[in-house]
Order: C-alpha cells, then sequence, then structure tokens
C-alpha cells in the first residue's frame, strides 16, 4: 500500500477542519435549523450512498448521489446543508486504502460544496422562491437559484479535487487541474441540480416531503446507467491496458511505442473531423496495432541481424494474429481491420492481403502513418530518431504510395499546432545510442520503415 503522503494528510485535516467550522453554527442553540427537514435529507443521503458498501449491490449501484445534498442547498441553511453532508461521506464506499483518510475527505469535501452551495442559493433568495404550502414557486427565480447552487457545488468539489490530487500524486496543481472532472461533471451536477429543484419545491408543496422524496427513483436510476457506463469504459481501458503491457515485456525495444501510436492516430483522427466513438476506435486501433507481436517467437522479434526469408514471413503474420486474438472483444469491432491491415500500402505491394488505395479501412490507414512516423521519431537502441521535420519530409516522399496523402496531410497540420513529444523507448534509457546506421536488410527490429 502506497502510504499518504504527508501534504496530502494535512490537506486531508484542514478540510475537516474547514468542514467542522462551516457546520457547527448550526448546532448552535439560536440556529434556526429545521432539523426534520435536516435531519430527514442527511438520512436519505446516507441511505443512498449505503448500497454501495454492499459487496454485490456496490458491484452495479454507484454512490455520489449528490440530487439530496443539492436540495439541502436549496431548502436549509448553510451551516445546516454542511451537516448533512457528513454522515453520507463518513459511510461512503472508497476503492483503495487508506479507508479512513478517503472517507474523511469526501465528507469533508461534499460538505464544503454543500455550503458554499447553500450560500450560492441563498444570495439569489432561492428558499423563498421554492414557495410555501400556501404559495406557488416562483420558478424562473427557483431555477436560477438552482443552477447557480448546482455550478458552484461542482466547482468547489473540482477545486478540492485538484489539490488533493497535486498533494497526493506531488503534482503540479495545474497538471492537477488539467486532469481535473470539472469538464465531465459540470453537466450531471446541473441535472442533479434539477433535481434537487423538484424535491425542494415538492416539499415545500402541500403535498410534502412524501412527494419529494418521489424525484429520487428515477434519479437513482440514472445515476445507476451512469456509473454501469463508466465502469464499462473503465474495463474497456483495462482491457487495452493489458494487452499493451503484455506487448511492452515481450518487444521491450519499442516500448511506449503503442501508445505514442494511439496519440499520433488521434491527432490524425481530430483533423478529419472524427469525433466521439470514432475517436476512441481510431485510438484503440492505434494502440492495439502490433498486438499480433504476441504471437510472433521472442527469437525473431528481438533478432538484431537480417531476417531470413522465412522469419519474414512469420514477421508478417503479426496483423493476422493481432485480428485474432481481438476478435472476441466487441468494442473493437472497427478497431480489428486496423490491426489486420496496417501494414497494406496505397499502392498495393503491402500485406496481408495487397489491398490497395480505398480497399484498406481508413482507420488503418489513419494508424499506419502514425506508425511510421512513431517508429522515426523514436530514439531505440539500435538507432537514432529522425527530427520530426525529416519524418515528415519521409513521409510525404512516400505519401501516394505506400500512405494516404490525406492522412499525411492531416499528421502535418496536427503536428504544427501542437508538436510532438519524441521519447527514448530502449530498456535501458540512460543507454548510450548508437549513430544511425545505414540503410540493409530488413531486421526484426526495422520491419516497419517509412
Amino acid at each position: 500500500m502506497k502510504p499518504l503522503p504527508r501534504t496530502a494528510r494535512a490537506s486531508i485535516v484542514c478540510a475537516a477542519l474547514g468542514a467542522a467550522a462551516c457546520a457547527l453554527p448550526a448546532l448552535h442553540p439560536p440556529s434556526p435549523t429545521p432539523w426534520a427537514t435536516a435531519g430527514l435529507l442527511a438520512a436519505l443521503y446516507a441511505l443512498c450512498e449505503l448500497p454501495a458498501r454492499c459487496r454485490v449491490l456496490g458491484r452495479t449501484v454507484g454512490g455520489s448521489f449528490f440530487p439530496v445534498l443539492l436540495a439541502a442547498a436549496l431548502l436549509l441553511p448553510p451551516a445546516a446543508a454542511a451537516l448533512t453532508a457528513l454522515p453520507g461521506g463518513l459511510l461512503a464506499r472508497v476503492e483503495e486504502p487508506p479507508a479512513g483518510w478517503r472517507r474523511a475527505w469526501r465528507a469533508a469535501s461534499t460538505a464544503l460544496a454543500a455550503w458554499a452551495a447553500a450560500h450560492a442559493a441563498g444570495a439569489l433568495g432561492t428558499g423563498t422562491a421554492l414557495g410555501t404550502a400556501g404559495g406557488s414557486p416562483d420558478m424562473p427565480r427557483a431555477l436560477l437559484g438552482a443552477l447557480a447552487a448546482a455550478l458552484v457545488f461542482c466547482l468547489v468539489l473540482t477545486a478540492l479535487d485538484s489539490g488533493i490530487r497535486a498533494a497526493a500524486d506531488r503534482l503540479p496543481l495545474r497538471a492537477a487541474m488539467r486532469h481535473g472532472l470539472l469538464g465531465r461533471a459540470l453537466a450531471p451536477h446541473l441535472v442533479h441540480g434539477l433535481a434537487g429543484l423538484m424535491m425542494g419545491v415538492l416539499w415545500r408543496s402541500p403535498h410534502g416531503p412524501a412527494a419529494a422524496l418521489l424525484v429520487l427513483l428515477p434519479m437513482y436510476l440514472s445515476c445507476w446507467v451512469f456509473a454501469q457506463y463508466h465502469r464499462e469504459r473503465a474495463a474497456h481501458q483495462a482491457t487495452i491496458r493489458a494487452l499493451v503491457q503484455a506487448v511492452d515485456i515481450k518487444d521491450s525495444y519499442t516500448r511506449g511505442h503503442s501508445e505514442r501510436v494511439g496519440h499520433a492516430s488521434v491527432l490524425i483522427a481530430r483533423e478529419l473531423g472524427m469525433d466521439g466513438d470514432r475517436l476512441d476506435t481510431v485510438r484503440f486501433a492505434g494502440i492495439l496495432h502490433d498486438v499480433g507481436k504476441l504471437g510472433v517467437p521472442t527469437r525473431v522479434l528481438r533478432k538484431d541481424g537480417p531476417l531470413t526469408p522465412e522469419e519474414r514471413r512469420i514477421i508478417e503474420l503479426h496483423p493476422e494474429y493481432g485480428h485474432e486474438m481481438i476478435r472476441g472483444i466487441g468494442f473493437l469491432d472497427e478497431a480489428r481491420d486496423a490491426v489486420l491491415h496496417h501494414h497494406e500500402r496505397i499502392d498495393g505491394s503491402g500485406y496481408p492481403y495487397g489491398l490497395r488505395g480505398e480497399q484498406i479501412p481508413e482507420c488503418a490507414r489513419v494508424v499506419a502513418v502514425a506508425d511510421a512516423f512513431d517508429a522515426m521519431t523514436s530514439t531505440r537502441t539500435y538507432s537514432r530518431a529522425r527530427p520530426v521535420a525529416t519524418a515528415l519530409a519521409e513521409l510525404r516522399r512516400c505519401a501516394g504510395s505506400q500512405f494516404d496523402p490525406r492522412m499525411v496531410d492531416a499528421l502535418v497540420r496536427a503536428l504544427d499546432r501542437e508538436g510532438w513529444q519524441t521519447a527514448v523507448t530502449a530498456d535501458d534509457p540512460g543507454a548510450q545510442v548508437p549513430a544511425p546506421r545505414a540503410p540493409g536488410p530488413l531486421t526484426a527490429k526495422t520491419q516497419e520503415p517509412a
């Protein structure tokens, strides 16, 4: 178990003290805390977090059920809203140790976010806009307050998450913020804010809290679907990582090559206007293009000298091996074609089937350019990297014969805008790299020249 850095523990202690300071006024005797409402909302939030603690339900039900906290931010004073977050935060499921520190952080961060959201809602008069048992709500003002509360809630959680990530992983704050949750979390939090608004309006209506609870079921189902989507996506990523790590272990001379080909493939695809699932497909194809090397004997794969005709035929089987290896993985349907055909050439002289031009799948034409580019610009133990400009010139020279000119042009435009980070991919990054060798017979490690 990796120990939690001292700065991370200090951050958690500070957050816990801050949350306590925010919640304590609710316990002060003169405080106008509506204990019936606060207690019920705190119990509801804790109840929504409990299924995730169950070994069976925890695999399918996600936590982070924030509509209840946002309803509390609309219905309660800030101190009471912070108090409602504490029981559920302390009961929340944590995936990794140390569990105590993580639960303390979860409780403190959600309490601080609820407190800030309640202040935002109060500043816009949302509490009175929700109406009372004898009056109708002022929906435009209530909607504005709910959205403001959800936005503040999301911003506070994102800022706190970035801070603890920087402390725990010893990252610069700017780098931690780039990996923060704002982009992915803002839309769900706004939806949670609308659900919190519905709960608040029904809570203040003649129907009372019982009617407000009806909002929870559809929201809980939607959270379950959202959690299932992210679990499935995480499983996909884990599958890809496992396959790539296996290739890197077997062919250590090109360690990191797969990830860089995936990145270059995405640059090309974006330039061509691809997005969404298609972009994921191209990235997966780039990362897995060499997975078939797992079926190539290690003695052939790591051979330094020229390959015999028989060894070359074995090497040229790796696209077919890769295609077969991932045949049963449903989410890699189109990526399989790219794995199979990324060594085809536009003029028809490639392998394994000698396809030409538009017969070659578009995804495979993208990966072919990305693969050749990284092979030329990566420093390895047996050759120095070529400068990016030289590699691009070589790609242009081969455009129309080996590579699709559209893909080459797209890579050139993308690199002009974003640049490229080359890397050493040898077993020992500190090894002395020899001067480039003159072109010679094909070897196992030079079997993908531009």
